[in-house]
């Protein structure tokens, strides 16, 4: 079978032979009777554990409402006229609302970037500013040891509404709920102590109840107190298929299960070779972005087998700490040291990818040199077709080959 990986803005082909097949995974078939706008009114109409929004704010109070930078793919500019017409309904003016983009650690936002996020709507109507670190309103720490260091806008609001995307993560367990307050509008401190527990375990893709990073999120938000989420579940094209509205952690786990619904891919035996890209730009700029693809395929590889990486990182690394790791470290195992000695942002996503070679070799097809790849302790392929024709003369005639054509996306699970 003649399959095709996203590639920067081109693709790669491969040919698969079909008895060496045992799945392409693309999100599930989910019948939705409503998308878009239409779906993110009905959401704030039904909220899941709480009343509605224009029922919860007041006249005269200050609202922050907390959304996603530019480094995530959240629709805010398509969330927030309805989101709007709500606040005002229960009577909040204009002038009363903020729009709190949360950088967590990544860098300030243009003016420019700020509008498209925000869209048209509320650019026009209301405040629009990005979160600071450097300006925070302590909470206290969690019964985990993370500094709640919010930033003022937030802290000191009436209300706060935390926006996202779900989407699986790869320690976190999935994105959304209290994380746009922690780690997206805290410092980096708390992020570093919140992140730590990344090692540990528990701490995985799909992983909720007994997920150490995930209950400290959830412990950092009840003690800042959020009044309401509005999350969304975005299609492989990033279209909302799900809006979910409510109390920041019921409301959550439905979009959660949605998510699973959606993405969750249940398979019956592991793959000697997994073929994964992120689907191409602008989610394969960097190795920092890719890695998310090679995260999830992890659970689908064999301990010993070939996972192909298919990615253009044609920038490169792709973030300064990250790029430290990897160029300094003398083996992957150093990496999983270190990160246990000092956490560091950048760093764990190193750690993260000396976890997987730990279980199977990654070949990276990339425009990135062919000795500088192997510096980082991954196998240079020219193309997706030579890396699989590789592994086949690796493990076998008979490998059983798996693809992941959107590998941030679709979460495998083998079950027995």
């Amino acid at each position: 079978m003649k399959l095709q990986f996203g590639f920067g803005t081109g693709i790669q082909e491969v040919d698969v032979p079909d008895q060496n097949l045992i799945g392409v995974l693309h999100a599930n078939e989910v019948p939705v009777a409503l998308t878009g706008a239409a779906e993110v009114e009905r959401a704030l109409s039904e909220p899941i554990g709480s009343p509605r929004l224009k029922d919860i704010v007041h006249p005269g109070e200050t609202v922050a409402v907390v959304t996603s930078d530019v480094t995530r793919p959240m629709p805010t500019y398509k969330v927030m006229p309805a989101l709007l017409d709500e606040l005002y309904a229960g009577g909040v003016r204009p002038e009363d609302i903020t729009l709190v983009f949360a950088l967590g650690s990544h860098r300030k936002q243009s003016d420019e970037e700020k509008r498209r996020l925000a869209g048209e709507r509320a650019w026009n109507e209301i405040r629009c500013v990005d979160s600071d670190p450097n300006d925070c309103v302590s909470y206290g720490v969690t019964s985990r040891g993370t500094p709640v260091d919010i930033t003022r806008v937030v802290a000191e609001a009436d209300r706060r509404i935390c926006l996202g995307n779900i989407e699986y993560h790869y320690f976190a367990g999935y994105s959304g709920g209290a994380k746009a307050i922690m780690p997206g509008a805290s410092t980096r401190a708390a992020i570093q102590a919140n992140h730590s527990r990344m090692v540990l375990p528990e701490a995985k893709a799909g992983a909720l109840d007994d997920n150490p990073v995930r209950l400290d999120i959830e412990e950092a938000g009840r003690m800042v107190g959020i009044d309401f989420i509005l999350n969304v579940v975005l299609s492989e094209h990033k279209e909302i298929l799900k809006a979910i509205a409510g109390d920041p952690v019921k409301a959550h786990r439905e979009g959660c299960r949605f998510l699973d619904r959606l993405y969750r891919k249940e398979l019956t035996e592991a793959a000697d070779i997994v073929l994964v890209s992120q689907g191409g730009a602008p989610k394969d700029l960097n190795l920092y972005q890719t890695q998310k693809a090679l995260d999830n395929a992890k659970h689908a590889v064999k301990d010993g087998g070939i996972i192909i990486l298919i990615g253009s990182c044609k920038e490169g690394l792709g973030e300064k700490t990250f790029e430290e790791w990897m160029t300094t470290a003398k083996n992957p195992q150093s990496l999983i040291e270190r990160i246990g000695r000092e956490f560091r942002l950048g760093g764990h996503k190193a750690a993260a990818i000396a976890m997987v070679l730990e279980k199977a070799e990654v070949d990276l097809v990339s425009e990135l040199d062919d000795d500088f790849v192997r510096s980082v302790f991954l196998t240079p392929q020219p193309s997706a077709q030579a890396a699989l024709d590789h592994a086949f003369a690796k493990l076998g005639p008979d490998a059983k080959v798996l693809a992941m054509p959107y590998g941030g996306s679709t979460l495998p699970t083998v079950v027995q």
